[in-house]
């Protein structure tokens, strides 16, 4: 089976090093790492990964314009957003611009795999 790519896109370095390790330690392999919305959507374009994990508070562009972005690039893309509680609006619009599944944070690193794996249509049994 091919290995799952990632793009983790956050504005915190900390976050970003977290789903790495989430995503790694179940044998995904990380595309790329952005720290805003625009680097994420030229990094979208460049590597073409399986699935974004995104925040949607950030610097130069946020995510719901980014995920605009990358939806518009490619109408197929995987996309999970993730944010605080309490951005029940965003969740909305995130969904209606395209975005596959939302995750609040904090989350378990449970949450973030069957989340991924569920956007791949993939059984959770496989790991």
């Amino acid at each position: 089976m091919k290995k799952i790519t990632i793009l983790l896109v956050d504005d915190l370095n900390f976050m970003r090093t977290a789903l790495r390790d989430i995503v790694e330690t179940a044998g995904m392999t990380v595309a790329g790492e952005a720290s805003n919305g625009l680097q994420a959507v030229n990094l979208y374009t460049e590597t073409k990964p399986d699935v974004v994990l995104m925040d949607i508070t950030m610097p130069i562009m946020n995510g719901i314009e980014s995920l605009a972005k990358i939806m518009r690039f490619d109408p197929f893309a995987r996309v999970i957003m993730c944010s605080a509680i309490g951005q029940n609006k965003y969740i909305i619009q995130s969904i209606q611009l395209g975005a596959r599944d939302f995750i609040i944070k904090p989350f378990k690193p449970e949450r973030i795999l069957s989340s991924v794996l569920k956007v791949m249509g993939l059984n959770e049994e496989i790991r």
